[in-house]
C-alpha cells in the first residue's frame, strides 16, 4: 500500500472512530446486534410493588439466563451509584460458599438486587437467621431462598463424619440431614453421589424446616404472604436450580 493510500485509510478509521466517540458522548452508544439486555436496578418502588410470587419468578427467570449464557448487560458503576444511598433487594438467598455457586452469577443478579448469605452447607444457624430477619422484616425483602448444590464438600464431609478443627462444628450443623436420609445401607458415604444428592436436598428442607421453627418472626410473615420461602438444589455442570 502506497503512502497516499494508507493516508486515506487512516484517515476513514479516524473519522468513524470520532464518529463513534459522539456518538457514546452523546449518550448513544453504537448499538450491537448480539447486545445483552440492560438489567435493571431495584428501588424503593419496585420493592413495595414486589410480591413473594414475583420474587421468584424474577430469581428463576435469571437463573434461565444464566444456564443459556444470556446474561443481562450489568452497568456495575452505574448500580453501585444508584444503590449508594439505599438498598431495595428483592429477595435473601442462603448459598453454598463454594466457589462455582455465586448467587448473584447463577441467578443473574447484580449489586442492590438480593442479600447474599454464603456459608459451607448452605445450613441455618442463629447468625444466618439474625440476617434474614434484617432482609426480610428491616430491609423489606420479599422471599427467602435456600440453595444447595450437587458434590457439596461439606455434605460430602457430613456424609463421612469429618472431624477437623472448626469445620466440626461447621460439619454439625449437616449432620442432622445425614441422619434423615433413609435406605442407602450397602454406601451411606461420600463415594455415592446418590446418597450425597439425598442429602444436600433433605439439608435444604431442614434448613426451611429451622427458619420457620427458630424464628417467630420470619413464620409470620410467611404466614401472613409478606415473604416466600423456598428451596433449590444447583447443579455445577448444567447451570440450572431445580427449585423443591
Amino acid at each position: 500500500m502506497n503512502k497516499s493510500n494508507r493516508r486515506s485509510v487512516l484517515r476513514t478509521i479516524g473519522q468513524s472512530a470520532l464518529a463513534g466517540g459522539a456518538l457514546v458522548a452523546g449518550g448513544l452508544a453504537p448499538a450491537r446486534a448480539d447486545a445483552a439486555e440492560r438489567a435493571t436496578t431495584q428501588t424503593a418502588q419496585s420493592q413495595a410493588a414486589m410480591t413473594p410470587a414475583r420474587a421468584l419468578q424474577l430469581l428463576k427467570a435469571g437463573n434461565e439466563r444464566f444456564a443459556e449464557s444470556r446474561m443481562f448487560d450489568h452497568d456495575l458503576p452505574f448500580e453501585r451509584r444508584a444503590t449508594a444511598a439505599g438498598q431495595y433487594p428483592l429477595a435473601a438467598i442462603v448459598g453454598c460458599i463454594d466457589s462455582r455457586a455465586s448467587n448473584e452469577l447463577i441467578f443473574d443478579q447484580s449489586i442492590g438486587d438480593i442479600f447474599s448469605t454464603r456459608v459451607a452447607g448452605n445450613y441455618i444457624d442463629e447468625g444466618v437467621l439474625g440476617g434474614l430477619e434484617f432482609a426480610c422484616v428491616l430491609s423489606g425483602a420479599k422471599l427467602i431462598l435456600v440453595v444447595g448444590h450437587n458434590d457439596c464438600g461439606a455434605v460430602r464431609g457430613a456424609c463421612d463424619d469429618v472431624m477437623l478443627g472448626n469445620l466440626t462444628r461447621t460439619l454439625d450443623n449437616i449432620r442432622p440431614a445425614v441422619a434423615a436420609v433413609d435406605g442407602f445401607q450397602s454406601d451411606r458415604s461420600s463415594a455415592n453421589p446418590d446418597f450425597v444428592q439425598a442429602v444436600a436436598e433433605e439439608n435444604v428442607m431442614l434448613s426451611m424446616e429451622r427458619i420457620r421453627t427458630n424464628s417467630p418472626l420470619l413464620r409470620a410473615m410467611e404466614l401472613n404472604g409478606e415473604i416466600g420461602l423456598q428451596g433449590g438444589m444447583y447443579d455445577l455442570a448444567s447451570g440450572r436450580v431445580t427449585f423443591l
